[in-house]
């Protein structure tokens, strides 16, 4: 009886403890669940905000490399536009320039000052590409309807001497669109401001961009001017470029709502601001758009943002009866320790056998053939990485183009897994962005901009990037805190002097100088992470850059001066682990003395859509030369003005012909010679068109033969096999 009372005490006892274990459970659930229900508001709140930022970040570069391409449009044609004030027949070509070169740029104009040429008080010759069209339109903005000395995109640059972006505006007398206006005053030799020079951006783009943002159903974009004026704002179109916000929040009835948005988007470069319109809250996230001052902003219902909120509280009540059923299971789990123990082994070897692939699909991603350009004779390229760990976070990477050795070396802030992340995205960056853009310089700032966008986890990567014209032994490098490279001739190893700059994803706008220098042939350029001049031994001493200067052997090959320094730092280091990664490449460039002279070829149809051709074609040969970007353009303009020449008149309309252009660059020359078989024609001989004379008084033509014969030392003609051969020269 005794032993029954003891049995039902311990049952009880025993069912007792299981409720209390049950209450215990069920309140510390509760407990977590309003904990968490408070951190995941936050935590979703700041989500929405991320978002949006990012958003707006992402609409904001993609302006900004719109506006940036209509600015350097303008700014590359005002040594031009400079020189043909004294050509005023020639200004239309400038702006039809303008708009052909530059895909962004939807008209432009050179505008004269009023009275600065007593011939013409008013002209103002006007290209315009409408959408869809391939022909460039040609108008005049000096009419009687369209005064242009009162509009803003010209007074303003001439009040301020300085280049300017207008309001956004319909225009009515050229484009007859939603657009803006980048202005830049010309000035003429003395210093005068004679003229204004314009490039038009189309606005119709910006409002699909803004249509674009999905974040939330019912969120959506709008743009406001600097001056408050909406330019864009889906839901409220009929409030375009009619109102300002100020006037729209009394117009919709509750402005003291909107008084403080107002004012914050006006002042303030950036933030959100909470706003509550017919009982319902929004969050309005803005940014302000430097140069042209228009503010972005994303608008985000309340309940839209917090709506996962509630599904995760009703998902927090299932799951805390899942829970507590799960307390029965707890309290049968001591039997199957094992198990999980066997569990966790095999988690273990699998997760060494997912690093062992991951380090696998690191490695695959660099270069590690050797040698990695075998019919090249110019560069001998060896390269090393060692990670500290089963995945690193060092970088390097090179490629050939264009005769040109594209190379970088990198290294991630921090270790492991991390690391070999943004290793692999900013090796995948170097190699789309340097596909595209020749200075290592943009290379780096582009790079920069990307990783400093979305850098969450606050990590940075020190960078040194270059470009070695296989051609000449020019080197053109950028440096983003990364060591110095060594440069070994044959009797000596000195550091390559560089500007530190900052690391890759520390601040978004960061500047980067771009350096450059040359090798001769024979000498080798010594590249290197941390790793190797940090390497520690058991006395916590380290390699250090002396100990790597004294290595090296002057005179040797890339891969003889890898290895060398592979063996050096591994008896220095000895036992001791390996702290951090290591990494090295070395660059021997080999090529002899420029030769006396060399040949390039461009071969066109008569199209006159193949004119653009030449832009890239003299560019190639500026870079291998090295001569001045204002040269280089007159070239340009030249060849220009005697291909389109050829193509306008050689050949019967209809019929298809070909223009070969033969370009010989010598040491101290270059010279062009254009053949076609068209027509037999000597603009040798051609009438020079007489600047002199007023515009009105002189005849339609040779402006292009006295452009041509101004720009170039000699000019001469001949016609040989049925061939018009011209000639052209100019020393350099």
């Amino acid at each position: 009886m005794i032993v029954k009372d003891k049995s039902a005490k311990l049952r009880r006892q025993t069912v007792l403890g299981g409720f209390m274990l049950i209450i215990i459970a069920a309140v510390t659930l509760e407990v977590t669940a309003l904990v968490q229900y408070f951190f995941s508001r936050d935590g979703i709140r700041n989500e929405a905000s991320q978002r949006a930022e990012s958003e707006l970040k992402a609409a904001e570069l993609e302006i900004i490399n719109v506006i940036s391409e209509a600015e350097a449009a303008v700014r590359n044609s005002e040594w031009i536009t400079q020189w043909c004030l004294n050509f005023p027949d020639s200004l239309p070509s400038v702006t039809r320039r303008v708009v052909e070169c530059n895909p962004a740029v939807v008209g432009s104009t050179v505008a004269l000052v009023p009275g600065y040429d007593p011939t013409r008080p008013l002209f103002a010759p006007y290209s315009l590409r409408n959408p869809g069209e391939q022909q460039t339109q040609l108008l005049s903005l000096a009419t009687e309807q369209y005064d242009y000395p009162s509009q803003e995109w010209f007074t303003r640059p001439v009040e301020t001497g300085e280049g300017y972006w207008s309001e956004p505006y319909v225009d009515e007398g050229g484009g007859n669109m939603l657009m803006t206006t980048y202005s830049l005053p010309i000035r003429d030799y003395s210093g005068q401001i004679a003229a204004v020079l314009t490039a038009d951006i189309s606005l119709d783009w910006l409002t699909g961009m803004i249509n674009d943002i999905h974040i939330y159903p019912s969120a959506f974009g709008m743009v406001i001017s600097r001056t408050g004026r909406i330019m864009v704002c889906p839901p409220a179109e009929s409030l375009e470029m009619r109102q300002t916000i100020g006037e729209a929040a009394v117009s919709l009835g509750d402005s003291a709502a909107f008084m403080e948005v107002n004012h914050n988007m006006l002042t303030e470069e950036n933030g959100n601001v909470e706003v509550k319109y017919k009982g319902a809250s929004n969050h309005v996230f803005f940014d302000r758009i430097d140069r042209t001052g228009w503010i972005m902003s994303i608008v985000i219902p309340d309940n839209e943002i917090y709506m996962s909120v509630k599904r995760l509280g009703l998902m927090v009540m299932l799951l805390q009866l899942v829970g507590l059923a799960m307390i029965v299971l707890i309290l049968r789990a001591t039997a199957k320790k094992q198990r999980e123990y066997q569990e966790l082994n095999d988690r273990r070897e699998k997760m060494l056998s997912e690093l062992k692939i991951a380090s696998d699909i690191q490695m695959s991603m660099i270069p590690k053939v050797f040698p990695p350009f075998p019919d090249r004779k110019e560069i001998d390229v060896y390269a090393s990485m060692v990670p500290a760990k089963e995945v690193g976070g060092d970088l390097y990477d090179y490629y050939v183009r264009d005769n040109k050795l594209y190379f970088v070396i990198g290294d991630v802030s921090g270790k492991g897994i991390p690391a070999s992340l943004v290793m692999a995205v900013t090796r995948s960056q170097f190699r789309t962005v340097s596909a595209h853009e020749k200075s290592p310089q943009r290379v780096v700032s582009a790079m920069n901009a990307s990783m400093a966008s979305s850098n969450d986890n606050n990590m940075f990567v020190t960078l040194f990037c270059g470009v070695l014209n296989l051609f000449t032994g020019h080197l053109r490098y950028c440096n983003a805190g990364h060591n110095a490279p060594f440069v070994v001739s044959r009797d000596s190893v000195k550091a390559l002097p560089v500007v530190p700059n900052l690391p890759l994803g520390v601040v978004p706008d960061a500047s980067f100088t771009e350096q450059e220098t040359d090798l001769s042939c024979g000498e080798l350029l010594f590249l290197y992470t941390d790793g190797l001049s940090e390497a520690e031994n058991n006395a916590k001493e380290l390699f250090s850059e002396e100990r790597i200067v004294s290595e090296i052997v002057p005179g040797s090959g890339a891969e003889e001066i890898i290895h060398n320094m592979e063996k050096s730092v591994s008896a220095f280091v000895g036992d001791a682990p390996q702290s951090d990664d290591l990494t090295m490449l070395a660059i021997k460039y080999m090529n002899a003395a420029l030769p006396e002279w060399t040949e390039r070829h461009l071969i066109l149809h008569n199209d006159i859509q193949q004119i653009p051709q030449l832009a890239d074609f003299i560019e190639q040969i500026a870079d291998e030369t090295r001569i001045e970007q204002s040269l280089a353009m007159a070239l340009n303009l030249a060849l220009e003005e005697a291909v389109t020449n050829v193509i306008m008149y050689a050949y019967p309309e209809g019929s298809d012909g070909l223009v070969d252009i033969e370009a010989i660059l010598r040491r101290n020359s270059i010279e062009f010679i254009i053949t076609d078989s068209g027509v037999p024609f000597d603009p040798t001989v051609a009438p020079l068109a007489d600047v002199s004379l007023p515009a009105e008084q002189r005849p339609i033509g040779g402006l292009g033969i006295y452009l041509v014969r101004t720009i170039m030392d000699t000019l001469s003609y001949e016609r040989a096999d049925g061939k018009n051969i011209l000639s052209m020269s100019k020393k350099i």
